[in-house]
């Protein structure tokens, strides 16, 4: 962490070359101000800090070297891009606002206005991690041991809640999000179940704990982590087949907030509609299928209805 905290300095101090006041940056990074002065003192063995009427800058050395340019399209096409996954994401990812400030940096001598975008966009993703510290704080925490674990080849030990609350290890084969059109999209991990041949997918907003182990696996050459068809792609535990009938094709809508593929609709002589899709085995599928009302009734498969019914009843003799 200490490694991390001395780079988000160095970032912030590269993108405000008129200085920064200590509280300023204490503000900023979400660290008490005694300790900035020994971020300082640490980044100060690497590169040339100075201070300027109480203003920390960055003296830069004039080395020749020149930076990476995107052309003006490259880089309004990324700070759309960047943008967008700002206001898709569910949570605030520091280290987009990180890799903007790099770019901006870049691209203030060819396109000054589209890097005063960009470091207006990572202001506002720093403060969305401010506002909400402690849940966003631990999303990209577990976020950042997956992508260790993905990136260094190790299996990931995980507390999941997804279906329900149990401990199991992973080789994460594939990080990103899912993509199921309009509505939710979350960030999933696929990977493949420790000491078995099962592929599972999980949101990583279910995970609770993750930790890095020593042993180490290889993702197969043929893996398709992109697949075409819908039924391939949802081959994973998390997901099953459903089976309603619906009263109201407006009743679907209850669905739109949870991870389903395309419905199939039959319709019925008494004017219903059967439908059939899978969809993510969570507890937020069964809160829009109450939701729904008597609009939805789930008739398939037989151990989810068991397990709805035990749920309603649970409820009930708490009212009770």
């Amino acid at each position: 962490m200490k490694g991390e905290r001395i780079a988000q300095l160095e970032l912030l101090l590269r993108s405000h070359p008129e200085g920064l006041r200590r509280a300023e940056i204490a503000r900023r990074m979400g660290v008490h101000r005694s300790t900035i002065s020994r971020y300082v003192d640490d980044l100060s063995e690497y590169i040339d800090i100075y201070e300027e009427n109480n203003l920390i800058k960055l003296r830069e050395k004039d080395d020749g070297s020149s930076p990476m340019e995107l052309s003006v399209y490259e880089s309004l096409a990324f700070n759309m891009g960047a943008e967008a996954l700002a206001s898709t994401a569910e949570f605030a990812n520091p280290h987009l606002a990180s890799g903007l400030r790099k770019l901006a940096m870049n691209m203030r001598s060819y396109a000054p206005k589209i890097s005063e975008n960009a470091l207006s966009l990572a202001e506002r993703i720093d403060k969305a991690i401010q506002s909400d510290r402690s849940v966003a704080g631990h999303y990209n925490a577990i976020l950042e041991v997956l992508i260790d674990c993905w990136v260094s080849g190790r299996i990931a030990r995980i507390t999941t809640t997804q279906p329900e609350e149990e401990e199991i290890e992973i080789a994460p084969y594939f990080i990103g999000y899912k993509g199921e059109g309009e509505g939710r999209r979350p960030i999933t991990v696929t990977g493949r179940l420790r000491h078995t041949k099962d592929i599972i997918t999980l949101d990583i907003a279910s995970i609770t704990e993750a930790r890095m182990l020593d042993e180490t696996y290889t993702i197969p050459d043929n893996l398709k982590p992109f697949s075409r068809s819908v039924e391939e792609r949802y081959e994973a535990i998390d997901m099953i087949p459903l089976k309603m009938v619906i009263k109201e094709k407006s009743a679907l809508n209850s669905f739109s907030s949870i991870i389903h593929d395309k419905p199939k609709m039959e319709r019925q002589e008494n004017g219903s509609w059967i439908c059939t899709m899978k969809a993510e085995n969570s507890i937020e599928l069964m809160l829009r299928i109450i939701q729904s009302g008597t609009s939805v009734r789930v008739i398939e498969p037989e151990p989810f209805c068991r397990k709805l019914v035990s749920m309603l009843e649970s409820i009930l003799r708490m009212y009770r």
